[in-house]
């Protein structure tokens, strides 16, 4: 079977958009448990330090990365259409949670970048007055 190089791009490209709608998913209260209980059963067999042996059925055959993709996949199919629509919708949009939620980590990293600055201004500015009044004295 041939390789198709325009297939993997599309995979590839699908991949942060399914994880971005399962984030939305995985907080909205109105998805059922579940398969957010499967979701994160599945990602915690992916980041496990267990290393699965080929001789394990279907875990040992498939690379971590596969499955990690197939099982935000399989959630994203199992949560209801309706619900999956309005977070693809509000993922255009940039109004979904998951941009709120970077946009919040962006702004506590900015604040925290600033905060450091100012501190290390302020150590700097007192070293240099404090050798001063030493060279004065």
């Amino acid at each position: 079977m041939p390789l198709d190089i325009s297939r993997v791009r599309a995979i590839l490209l699908e991949v942060p958009r399914h994880g971005k709608l399962a984030y939305c998913l995985l907080r909205d209260p109105r998805v059922p448990t579940p398969p957010k209980l499967a979701l994160l059963a599945a990602l915690a067999v992916v980041v496990s330090p267990i290393d699965f042996p080929g001789w394990i059925p279907i875990l040992g055959d498939f690379d971590m990365l596969a499955l990690g993709i197939l099982v935000v996949k399989v959630f994203v199919d199992a949560c209801p259409k309706a619900i999956v629509d309005e977070h693809r919708e509000a993922l255009k949009a940039g109004e979904s949670s998951f941009d709120e939620d970077v946009r919040g980590l962006v702004g506590a990293v900015r604040l925290g970048t600033r905060r450091t600055g100012s501190r290390i201004t302020e150590l700097v500015a007192g070293r240099e007055r404090s050798s001063l009044e030493d060279r004065t004295a």
